[in-house]
C-alpha cells in the first residue's frame, strides 16, 4: 500500500507540473501577460523558462532522478508563485486569491514530506527510470 501511495503521489506531482507547463505552452502570450502584470521584466523569456522548468520537475518526479533536489526546487518555486501571483496585495480585489495563496502552502507541505522521505521503496525505485541509491540521513 505504501509503495502504491508513493507512486501515486509522484504521479500527482509530475502531473501538476506537466499540466502547468502545458497551459503555458498552449498560451505563452497569456502567460507572459500575467508575468508582466505582476511587474516582472522580460515576461516572454520568463514564461518560457517557467514552462521548461516545470517540464524538468515533472521528469524528475516521474523518474526519481534528483528527487530530493527537485522537491526543494519545487518548494522554492511554488512559494515564489504564491507570493508573486497570489499574495496579500491581491486579496482585497479578489478574496479568492487568498485560497489560491493557501493552496500553494498545502502543496509545499506535500513536497517537504516527499523531500524527506524520498522517491519510495526499492520496489518503487524499480519503476523509476533512474535508480539512485539514497544516502544515509
Amino acid at each position: 500500500m505504501r509503495t502504491a501511495a508513493v507512486l501515486i503521489a509522484r504521479l500527482i506531482f509530475a502531473g501538476v507540473f506537466a499540466m502547468a507547463a502545458g497551459f503555458k505552452f498552449a498560451a505563452m502570450g497569456m502567460t507572459a501577460n500575467e508575468i508582466a502584470g505582476a511587474g516582472f521584466p522580460v515576461p516572454h523569456l520568463l514564461a518560457w523558462l517557467a514552462a521548461i522548468f516545470e517540464i524538468a520537475l515533472a521528469l524528475a518526479f516521474l523518474t526519481g532522478a534528483f528527487f530530493a533536489e527537485a522537491c526543494v526546487l519545487a518548494i522554492v518555486y511554488v512559494l515564489f508563485l504564491a507570493f508573486a501571483f497570489h499574495g496579500p496585495g491581491r486579496w482585497t480585489a479578489n478574496p479568492m486569491e487568498f485560497g489560491f495563496f493557501v493552496d500553494h502552502f498545502v502543496f509545499t507541505a506535500g513536497l517537504l514530506f516527499a523531500a524527506v522521505h524520498g522517491p519510495g521503496s526499492a520496489f518503487a525505485l524499480r519503476w523509476s527510470l533512474v535508480n539512485r541509491t539514497r544516502s544515509a540521513r
